[in-house]
């Protein structure tokens, strides 16, 4: 514990760097989106001490935890305003077919057909006239595995 202590003293830089890339690995390796800001925070307190800004121990760790806090709640308010909560989930397919248009690729009996979409090829239920094959339909529901369509 005493050459850590020595070697605080003497470069205390090598002591935050190496914080900040510990916290980085961590987060890189398990994507908790909660540890890069204080890896971000142990590298700003590792330049203002490779500048030759000493402040002490005790004054580094509090602009860490400062600069800690303050770039978390910071993060929070941006990825609220740049991903409402409201919009949709880029990762939810479903909800992306909304509105789409479908290409009919199966014909449409007793309401049952198939259409493709998004890259994929769906089983379908029609709302209205049946439209031949080839033809544009549009996605208004999605009910697990099968879309609601109806004619563009």
């Amino acid at each position: 514990m005493d050459s850590i202590v020595d070697f605080y003293v003497a470069q205390p830089f090598w002591i935050w760097l190496a914080l900040g890339v510990i916290l980085l690995a961590v987060e890189a390796a398990f994507s908790t989106e909660w540890l890069l800001w204080p890896a971000v925070s142990a590298g700003v307190v590792a330049v203002l001490t490779a500048v030759g800004v000493r402040l002490g121990f005790g004054i580094e760790v509090l602009i860490f935890a400062v600069l800690t806090i303050a770039f978390t709640l910071l993060s929070r308010r941006l990825i609220t305003r740049v991903n409402p909560t409201d919009s949709p989930d880029i990762n939810s397919r479903d909800s992306r077919l909304l509105g789409q248009r479908a290409q009919v690729i199966h014909p449409f009996v007793d309401g049952r057909g198939r259409v493709f979409v998004s890259g994929a090829e769906w089983p379908a239920d029609l709302e209205g006239a049946a439209p031949e094959i080839g033809t544009s339909v549009i996605v208004e529901r999605v009910n697990g595995p099968r879309l609601t369509v109806r004619a563009a």
